[in-house]
């Protein structure tokens, strides 16, 4: 079976996080009529389904089930596009994927507090790191990160 030529525009959309995840279920006439409207851009499928009901008149439930969308979606791209324009359709960068507050430095610190007082609760530790580092965290972000050292210390 011979394989497909890379798509450009896919390859951008997917790494821009703008990829429509069911392009086939686009079933709007002005993505059928014409190349322009791409049923792959998902901004632009999310846009056209906002304008297909403040301009043409279009029921929500219409318009989301022709773009390929649920309900939900229309009225969190609707909230987000009234509140910052058509970038605000833009996908988020994804948060942070590790304890970005709790360093080293403070995990070692916190796990010395324990050494010497192991009664101590993870709240009073969380106060400890605010007063000495200057760090709000939360007790569970402590415990957490407590689990995760000592995983890294076992062999």
């Amino acid at each position: 079976m011979p394989r497909r030529k890379p798509d450009p525009k896919v390859d951008a959309l997917r790494q821009r996080g703008c990829l429509h995840p069911h392009p086939e279920k686009v079933t709007d006439e002005l993505f059928r009529s014409t190349e322009f409207f791409d049923p792959r851009d998902l901004v632009q499928v999310k846009y056209e389904m906002l304008r297909r009901v403040q301009v043409d008149g279009h029921t929500v439930s219409h318009s989301a089930v022709t773009f390929g969308l649920s309900r939900p979606s229309f009225y969190q791209a609707k909230a987000v596009y009234e509140q910052g324009g058509l970038p605000a359709l833009l996908p988020k960068k994804p948060g942070p994927r590790r304890a970005h507050k709790l360093s080293e430095k403070i995990v070692e610190t916190v796990r010395g507090m324990l050494d010497r007082e192991p009664d101590t609760d993870s709240a009073t530790l969380a106060e400890r790191v605010e007063e000495r580092f200057g760090v709000s965290v939360h007790p569970r972000s402590i415990e957490r990160a407590l689990v995760r050292q000592e995983k890294k210390r076992r062999p």
